[in-house]
């Protein structure tokens, strides 16, 4: 016998239509927050940057790569993990390769950024079978001028982040180790995403969102809101017991790089 409450058609029917009322309201709500989003001032970027790609050095503008949109997902993945990026803003890569040409042919240029030199970006990479150009912040202010990275000095004026340094919670010392990787270094990295536009030669900044917002959760995590059972209130995905452990990725892809045909994802906006 299921432990959920069980009902009638008739019950379920009226508890649905309910519902229905609240999703409205919340859609809503939405449409009027993508306003207000949509409605940010644009930023010129006036700071030059240089970063670390598989083809090279780039600046921020060539990453556009003949889009006028770049949209970027910052892995937690500093120069101090010995291990790999974090579990959690791998499961969110995972997610991200099937949208690379519906983005792409909508003007926007998808792709991720970690701290961590690209050689170890590209390992990491490859042993995720990923397909998203990867880019490398290593050696550079951008992470830290655009919130995605705090400073050792940034660090150490956080009290919350000092906090859980000095006395974390048993699932951030699995985190820790997952990722090989002392807390301090380790939380010093900011997921989030980060948007740019680009008109007449001039690259603004639009958008940026960081955690605990959910956009910043993996796309799973959307579709589990819809299954029977309720997940955990604070879901991680790295947990063993939960989730399968980040050192049997390699596995699962084996063999499998979801290659996508290079000329798919060229950007129909040049």
């Amino acid at each position: 016998m299921p432990e959920h409450r069980i009902g009638t058609r008739e019950e379920w029917q009226a508890a649905r239509d309910e519902l229905a009322r609240l999703e409205a309201g919340q859609a809503e709500r939405n449409e009027e927050i993508m306003r207000k989003r949509l409605d940010l001032p644009w930023v010129p970027v006036e700071k030059e940057y240089e970063f670390d790609t598989e083809e090279g050095r780039k600046t921020l503008a060539d990453l556009f790569d003949g889009c006028s949109q770049l949209l970027a997902y910052n892995i937690m993945f500093g120069p101090g993990y010995t291990l790999g990026a974090c579990p959690g803003c791998t499961g969110l890569g995972d997610g991200l390769d099937g949208s690379l040409v519906h983005l792409s042919h909508r003007d926007v240029t998808l792709l991720c950024f970690s701290r961590a030199p690209i050689e170890r970006l590209s390992g990491y990479k490859r042993r995720m079978g990923w397909q998203f150009p990867y880019v490398s912040t290593y050696n550079t202010d951008f992470a830290f001028d655009f919130g995605l990275a705090l400073t050792e000095e940034q660090a150490e004026q956080a009290s919350e982040l000092k906090e859980l340094i000095d006395d974390p919670p048993g699932w951030l010392q699995e985190w820790s180790g997952q990722i090989g990787a002392e807390l301090k270094d380790g939380l010093r990295e900011n997921p989030g995403w980060i948007a740019f536009a680009r008109e007449n030669g001039t690259v603004y900044h639009t958008y940026t969102v960081t955690a605990p917002d959910p956009f910043v959760a993996p796309y799973f995590s959307f579709l589990l809101e819809r299954t029977p059972k309720a997940q955990p209130a604070e879901p991680r995905s790295w947990l063993v017991d939960q989730w399968q452990p980040v050192e049997l990725y390699h596995q699962r892809w084996a063999g499998d790089l979801r290659a996508v045909p290079q000329n798919d994802l060229i950007c129909t906006h040049r």
